[in-house]
């Protein structure tokens, strides 16, 4: 059973970060181009939303946050071994 539990730990982390960090990009390109504000057709033009701006850039921020930890976790070992560095708390080494 213990292989199950690890596969399927496996499965959501990859499905979190394996598609749902391009989602979270791809509806912070969507916040932000609606914050942007538009010019139609008509030449009627929707005034930009700053709101949903700092809503894309929030997403932005936080897909560029799960990429740098995601970086450090991996070279957690070098870092620490050649460098001195430890990024994580003792536990997770």
């Amino acid at each position: 059973m213990h292989t199950v539990e690890s596969i399927a730990k496996v499965l959501v982390v990859g499905l979190i970060l394996g598609a749902g960090l391009p989602a979270l990009f791809a509806v912070g390109l969507k916040l932000h181009a609606d914050g942007a504000g538009d010019e139609h057709a008509d030449g009627t033009v929707t005034a930009p939303n700053p709101a949903l701006k700092a809503a894309g850039y929030l997403l932005f921020g936080l897909v560029v946050a799960v990429i740098i930890v995601g970086i450090l976790w991996v070279c957690r070992h070098p870092l620490d071994y050649h460098l001195g560095i430890r990024v994580f708390p003792e536990s997770v080494y």
